[in-house]
């Protein structure tokens, strides 16, 4: 299985504009981003929130996939990640990525739910490909 996803860019690193999209699916069609629109909240796409986003879905996935590996049944989860941009000798980077889980997992005690959240958390496909980064977790279990 592959998935495919381009960005056009024409012109400098400040002055330059840009479109990212996705070509497997339709769920973003041609986005326009700019420095401004990634550095000084402009309007636009950022493609590092993207990558956030995608990483809270892996992650969703991933902690259903292991709750079911250890016959409980995820009933929900909300994540949201906070990607941290910052800037080395090469320009902009990836600094750390935070992740906040609520979830309700029926019959999972705290201790397991942190087993398992912190499974997902390592090991969704996302954190391996990034595995370079620092990447935390809080997560409550709501029951």
């Amino acid at each position: 299985m592959f998935v495919e996803a381009y960005s056009d860019w024409s012109g400098s690193f400040r002055e330059g504009t840009g479109i990212v999209s996705t070509a497997t699916t339709a769920t973003l069609p041609d986005a326009p981003y700019t420095f401004a629109s990634r550095f000084e909240g402009a309007p636009g796409a950022i493609p590092e929130e993207l990558l956030a986003a995608g990483h809270a879905g892996c992650f969703n996935h991933a902690l259903a996939n292991i709750s079911g590996q250890n016959d409980l049944v995820l009933d929900s989860v909300h994540t949201t990640v906070r990607l941290t941009m910052s800037t080395d000798d090469h320009g902009p980077s990836i600094a750390a990525i935070h992740f906040t889980v609520d979830a309700t997992l029926p019959g999972a005690s705290d201790e397991k739910f942190q087993e398992i959240a912190e499974g997902a958390r390592a090991w969704c496909a996302f954190s391996k490909a990034l595995s370079a980064v620092d990447i935390t977790m809080q997560a409550t279990l709501t029951r």
